[in-house]
């Protein structure tokens, strides 16, 4: 193995605590765990898994977003309780 150098970034806290425990749980830790991922990466040319786009993201739910944002910032909304809606569900 050649030199090895220090390699920081940042990550949500609460994703590196889950990480740090499925580490230990397989014995090793997240260093061990990048170097890996590092070497698969390297290795295969691509990422050693498959990526997806959220589809919460797509353009026609953001256009649904947008249309809702409009509809509030116009006052075009309608205010009920959970009250009001369960008995609306039976009904």
């Amino acid at each position: 193995m050649g030199q090895t150098v220090l390699f920081n970034f940042r990550m949500d806290a609460q994703v590196k605590a889950d990480m740090e425990k499925v580490c230990e749980d397989l014995g090793m830790n997240m260093s061990t765990a990048f170097n890996i991922y590092a070497k698969k990466i390297a290795r295969e040319h691509r990422i050693p898994f498959e990526l997806n786009a959220d589809p919460f993201y797509s353009e026609s739910n953001l256009a649904v977003l947008r249309e809702s944002i409009e509809q509030l910032e116009q006052g075009k909304v309608v205010v009920k309780t959970m009250e009001e809606l369960e008995a609306m569900e039976r009904e």
